[in-house]
């Protein structure tokens, strides 16, 4: 096993996870209502739990003594292996719930086929995440159905998510070269399947929903590159100015 691969691959999952966690605390006190503000700072909160254990992993893994926090917070931008998906802004709550609902159907995917990993750190982090990814669908699909199937303007706000949003999707199951050798060696599945099933399963519900997919001339990728959309500076000056104007600060 490559550790340094398995360590980035690792980084892309959890740099993913701490970021739309972060903007989904961004819903703190602004959501429509109290009940979808708590709901969303709960998922918020179980993605930044998930981005935690594989973080602490990535660290374990790569063996320069970085822990969380310092993988967190002392990275910069070019540094970070998020999907560009989970960095853009949240726009209106109908945007958000295209995000969640479109990340949350990539989650299920992952999270199944990575309980099968022959790293057990891994696989046991796929199993125990799985039980949070399964409530997170069900949320984010009762919403996308409540609005699409709703008024006229919540309709157009889902199309209109869709519109800002899809372009960011093909970059989900993209693995570099180097990851093929974990594939190999049965760490990390084969994404191409994962990304057939996904595709068929969105284009049905967003069919029944009577939603259409965005006709767009190209999409856009970059996050295993480092390469990012300028939204992704924001949220690292906000979420790591604390330690980095003080460092090393503890509660």
């Amino acid at each position: 096993m490559n550790a340094s691969v398995f360590s980035q691959f690792l980084l892309h999952i959890g740099d993913s996870h701490l970021i739309l966690s972060h903007r989904l605390s961004e819903w703190c006190g602004h959501a429509p209502e109290l009940e979808l503000d708590i709901a969303l700072a709960n998922i918020g909160l179980d993605l930044l739990g998930q981005a935690r254990t594989v973080l602490s992993l990535a660290g374990e893994i790569e063996g320069q003594g970085r822990d969380e926090d310092r993988l967190a917070y002392f990275r910069h931008e070019r540094e970070y292996r998020n999907l560009l998906l989970t960095e853009q802004p949240n726009g209106d709550f109908g945007q958000t719930i295209v995000r969640q609902w479109l990340m949350d159907h990539y989650h299920a995917l992952l999270f199944r086929a990575l309980s099968e990993s022959k790293h057990e750190g891994l696989a046991a982090f796929a199993v125990k995440s799985l039980k949070e990814v399964n409530y997170h669908l069900r949320f984010s699909s009762t919403w996308m159905e409540r609005l699409s199937l709703g008024t006229t303007t919540a309709h157009e706000k889902i199309q209109h998510g869709l519109a800002q949003l899809w372009r960011f999707t093909d970059e989900l199951f993209d693995l570099t070269p180097e990851e093929y050798l974990l594939v190999e060696a049965e760490i990390i599945p084969d994404l191409a399947p994962l990304k057939h099933i996904w595709q068929t399963r969105v284009t049905e519900e967003l069919t029944r929903l009577g939603l259409q997919i965005p006709e767009l001339g190209a999409y856009r990728r970059g996050a295993k590159q480092g390469l990012h959309t300028e939204h992704l500076g924001y949220v690292l000056a906000e979420m790591q100015y604390m330690q980095r104007s003080y460092p090393n600060m503890v509660w």
